[in-house]
């Protein structure tokens, strides 16, 4: 997102002592997350990690509770990422090969170039939809109402997420509400 100056609040006192180099790492895995997030903090020009109290962070409470499907507790200070699979392990790459244009073509050109379809209907209908949507580098993104930003994909890889979202590792044999809500708050539209 481009942030430079990153104040981090975190109600784990260990997690930020072993990044701070106040507490030594044991665990092999906390290892290497604290050598990852110790190798992004070079990225930002300023960066902070605190540790507070629970009882007085109010977004932890709030992102604790994330998991439940009402989203009436979330105060809209309250910014969500979620990770869609480890940082520390290797990944595994599936080559995509896309055929033709997708769904998502007539915004991205409407974006990059300013060109719309020749018919008038679907000319109209991405220029009212256009401004909720934005390019960072190539991947188009739309604005979501529970996430900042949702990754758009096309109909394969839409597929892959959905059965990995309802029979992968992850899964939970939900029902078609539930797992479209999980996608979504997986950040992907």
């Amino acid at each position: 997102m481009g942030a430079k100056v990153v104040t981090t609040l975190t109600d784990s006192r260990l997690s930020a002592n072993q990044i701070n180099g106040s507490f030594e790492t044991r665990d092999q895995r906390m290892e290497k997350c604290v050598k990852i997030v110790r190798r992004l903090i070079q990225s930002f020009r300023q960066f902070m990690i605190k540790q507070i109290p629970r009882s007085e962070n109010r977004r932890a409470a709030a992102l604790s509770k994330l998991a439940s499907t009402c989203f009436d507790h979330l105060s809209m200070k309250v910014l969500v990422k979620v990770l869609k699979e480890r940082s520390i392990d290797e990944r595994q790459v599936n080559a995509l090969t896309t055929t033709g244009p997708t769904w998502m073509t007539p915004f991205m050109e409407y974006l990059k170039r300013g060109i719309l379809p020749d018919d008038h209907d679907k000319a109209g209908k991405i220029c009212i939809k256009a401004p909720s949507y934005v390019l960072m580098d190539i991947e188009l993104y739309q604005r979501g109402f529970t996430a900042p930003w949702l990754k758009c994909v096309d109909q394969v890889k839409g597929m892959e997420v959905l059965q990995e979202a309802h029979t992968g590792q992850a899964g939970a044999h939900e029902g078609e509400r539930a797992l479209t809500g999980k996608v979504l708050r997986m950040g992907i539209y």
